[in-house]
Order: C-alpha cells, then sequence, then structure tokens
C-alpha cells in the first residue's frame, strides 16, 4: 500500500514562497501519478499541480500557473511542490496523491481517480 507524508507549509506572508515536499512509499514511480491538491475552509478539495511520470508531463491549475513548480526526486521518492508568489487566497490544507498505476491526461487534476492520500499540511498566507 502506497504511503504518503507531506512536510513543509505553515505561516508565510502574502508574496513570499515555501516548499512542500511528498514523501512516498509503498509503490513504484515508473508509471505513477503525483498530484498535490487543495482544500480551503469551506471549499471543495481542488487540484493544484500533478506530475506524470510516464512521460514526465507536469500539469497545473490555472490559478497557479507561472507560481507553483512541481518536481520530483526520483532518487529519494519525493515530489515537491514549489510555491511562490504567494497569495491570502492560496490558504489551504494541501495534500498529495498517488495513482500508481498511471492516469489519462484530463484526469491528472481530478482527486477522484487518486488511490492514496497523505494526511495532508496547512499553509497559511497572511495578507
Amino acid at each position: 500500500e502506497a504511503q504518503l507524508v507531506e512536510s513543509g507549509g505553515g505561516l508565510v506572508q502574502a508574496g513570499g514562497s515555501t516548499r512542500l515536499s511528498c514523501a512516498a512509499s509503498g509503490f513504484s514511480f515508473e508509471n505513477a501519478a503525483i498530484g498535490w491538491f487543495r482544500q480551503a475552509p469551506g471549499k471543495e478539495r481542488e487540484g493544484v499541480s500533478a506530475i506524470n511520470f510516464a512521460d514526465g508531463r507536469t500539469y497545473y491549475a490555472d490559478s497557479v500557473k507561472g507560481r507553483f513548480t512541481i518536481s520530483s526526486e526520483y532518487a529519494k521518492n519525493t515530489v515537491s511542490l514549489q510555491m511562490n508568489s504567494l497569495k491570502p487566497e492560496d490558504t489551504a490544507v494541501y495534500y498529495c496523491a498517488v495513482d500508481p498505476k498511471g492516469l489519462l491526461p484530463s484526469w491528472m487534476l481530478e482527486e477522484t481517480f487518486y488511490d492514496d492520500w497523505g494526511q495532508g499540511i496547512q499553509v497559511t498566507v497572511s495578507s
């Protein structure tokens, strides 16, 4: 069974940066899809970014394009999310998730298709 542990985050001022990491184990990265999702208070969970290890393609929600960057350290089984130019509306609990079998491109930011999830980590952006 896949295990995912998020780290990083915390309290950041608007305009600042932070980096989230997702340490993954229990599955092969070879064809996996790993995504970052977030859930703000009172809102539904939404896809933020994802990476497809089968072809290396990355995906971003429009709201974070140009500000967030997803990357992987294959040897360390870690996927990171660098978050720059943070805004108060980025405040949320952030989750990483995996589908070890991989996903179609149109599914990469859809939480329904992911099998296993981390516990989540809080990111708070102060104005």
